[in-house]
């Protein structure tokens, strides 16, 4: 006695189409409709991995990068003071990330409300602000 194999019938996989299309129906848009929202998260991550870099430059070289040294610091090794006596030779970060909207993180060094302040101005591009507007910052991580 010959056994049929085992398989989707053309039916099944028909329906399994139309099931995926309509929840693909309600999620997208809900997902579509948060661009906005999606960058703050995105700037908020960025701040969190340039701020472990900080620290990281910080742990071999026993300060952080000043103001004026700026990021490219954790890039390429900075001249001027605070010297980078420790300084990695492979760098701490393989390039200085822009943040979401494409505007350039601000970093100061000492900063208004830590060792250090880094931020990014948010939707607007411009101090302050609110909502998708306000500025996001390493104090509120």
């Amino acid at each position: 006695m010959k056994r049929r194999q085992g398989g989707f019938t053309l039916i099944e996989i028909m329906v399994v189409v139309v099931i995926l299309g309509i929840l693909a129906a309600l999620v997208v848009p809900q997902v579509m409709s948060r661009p906005d929202q999606a960058k703050v998260t995105v700037a908020k991550g960025d701040i969190k991995g340039v701020s472990a870099a900080l620290d990281m430059y910080k742990l071999d070289n026993h300060v952080y990068p000043s103001t004026q040294q700026g990021l490219e610091a954790l890039v390429r090794k900075p001249s001027g003071n605070p010297q980078a006596k420790n300084w990695n030779k492979e760098g701490y970060l393989k390039k200085v990330p822009v943040d979401p909207w494409g505007n350039p993180y601000q970093y100061l060094a000492p900063g208004s409300k830590g060792a250090f302040d880094l931020y990014s101005f948010g939707a607007d591009g411009k101090e302050g602000g609110s909502e998708l507007d306000a500025d996001i910052g390493n104090w509120d991580l």
